[in-house]
């Protein structure tokens, strides 16, 4: 198992990390007069884990960025006053539910940890959820798509703060399928991201009156995709899917293009696309990929704004998810403030209590299930001519409003709401 305590990071990234995770930071609360001394905090501390893909095929989405983030929140906050001692530890799951269940579970019952943030695979996010459960802890997740954090394994300590697999699949698929795209062919990572978005998206296409003509899933950090490529054109289907992420995105979509498939009929779209993938990949590869994402860095003025910050201090611009850890602990710190402890059940009940209201996302709110509830966006990549700014890749065709985007309570799997109704 390899964990980080501070500062033991790739040799090219050990500067920036020694300056991003500061052991004891000392934050100042004095805009909250009614918050707490330090003797109400477990151990006089606030600790927060940041556990992540950091040097595999997920880190670039997430990964040392979300740390830089959450050290972004971290100085925002201290300008809030009194001595809060706030202490970020973070470790590196591999994209292995065993490693990421074993880093947290000493977290909870050694470090003292009080919040994890982050996470960023499904299959370690499925292991955690359980953990935190029976420790009542909080894990606040970005970049986890699987439906089932937010549906039938839904948690009271769980909180989704970015998107799952039904937020990213439903609104261009609908889109799509008006346009007359009503066949459709899956190339999906093998584990539980991949095969859950591949089933919400079959519902969502036989919903909406389409078909889907197959799938096959490839193993996670797959480097030939050639097989599945030649399968996708034999279906002969007007659209073909990629549920995958970042390396495996960007090698899928080379390989693509190598084969010569971005000259035919078909159209390829990424249900699940970062920032940092269409940097990899480079404009001319990703020119027409459409997606849906929760955030992008050049929305408005705050957001870039946001991103020039960030891109001082990590020399790359921000993704969904890293904004959306920066918009997690922020709110996780206010709210402790506003408890007066960490104490898990008091935190929790001021988190639903309080609107988000940040450059992530304006008067944003927890709802039953646990998921923050905000508007995302249907864009799409560029033409290389018509990128005039570095980073700057999405047009945004369409909002989705926040009504639109999730899946109705109505139909939601989650048991806190059966609790709720009794």
């Amino acid at each position: 198992m390899r964990h980080f305590p501070i500062d033991e990071f790739h040799p090219l990234r050990i500067q920036l990390h020694r300056l991003v995770l500061g052991i004891g930071l000392t934050i100042s609360m004095t805009a909250f007069p009614d918050c707490g001394s330090a003797s109400e905090l477990s151990a006089g501390i606030v600790k927060i884990g940041i556990v992540n893909d950091q040097a595999g095929p997920l880190s670039d989405l997430a990964g040392p960025g979300s740390v830089v983030a959450a050290k972004m929140a971290l100085d925002d906050f201290r300008k809030l006053s009194p001595e809060l001692k706030v202490e970020i530890v973070v470790a590196d799951h591999q994209n292995k539910p065993d490693i990421g269940a074993q880093i947290v579970r000493k977290w909870f019952d050694v470090d003292g940890v009080d919040m994890v943030a982050d996470v960023g695979n499904s299959a370690v996010a499925l292991a955690i959820q359980s953990i935190a459960r029976d420790k009542n802890k909080i894990v606040i997740y970005s970049a986890v798509g699987t439906t089932d954090i937010g549906g039938k394994q839904c948690s009271r300590t769980g909180l989704m703060w970015l998107h799952d697999n039904y937020n990213l699949v439903t609104g261009s698929i609908r889109r799509l399928v008006s346009q007359g795209y009503d066949t459709w062919f899956f190339i999906a990572a093998d584990y539980a991201f991949g095969r859950n978005m591949v089933e919400v998206s079959q519902r969502t296409l036989a919903a909406g009156g389409a078909k889907s003509l197959g799938a096959v899933f490839h193993p996670l950090g797959n480097s030939d995709y050639g097989s599945f490529l030649l399968q996708a054109q034999a279906s002969k289907a007007k659209v073909v899917a990629f549920a995958n992420a970042g390396e495996q995105l960007v090698t899928s979509m080379k390989q693509w293009n190598e084969f010569g498939l971005n000259a035919t009929p078909q159209k390829a779209v990424a249900e699940l696309m970062f920032l940092t993938d269409v940097h990899a990949m480079g404009p001319e590869t990703a020119k027409g990929l459409t997606t849906v994402t929760a955030w992008y860095w050049g929305l408005n003025e705050e957001t870039r704004a946001f991103g020039q910050r960030f891109y001082k201090l990590h020399n790359a611009m921000p993704t969904a998810p890293q904004a959306a850890v920066y918009s997690a602990v922020l709110q996780y710190l206010k709210a402790v403030a506003a408890a007066g402890t960490d104490e898990t059940n008091a935190v929790l009940e001021k988190m639903r209590s309080m609107p988000v209201d940040d450059f992530y996302a304006r008067g944003a709110r927890l709802r039953a299930d646990n998921k923050l509830v905000h508007d995302f966006y249907l864009v799409e990549v560029k033409k290389p001519s018509d990128v005039k700014v570095a980073w700057d890749y999405y047009n945004v065709l369409e909002t989705i409003p926040a009504d639109e985007a999730y899946l109705p309570l109505s139909q939601s799997e989650c048991p806190l709401l059966k609790t709720s109704a009794n």
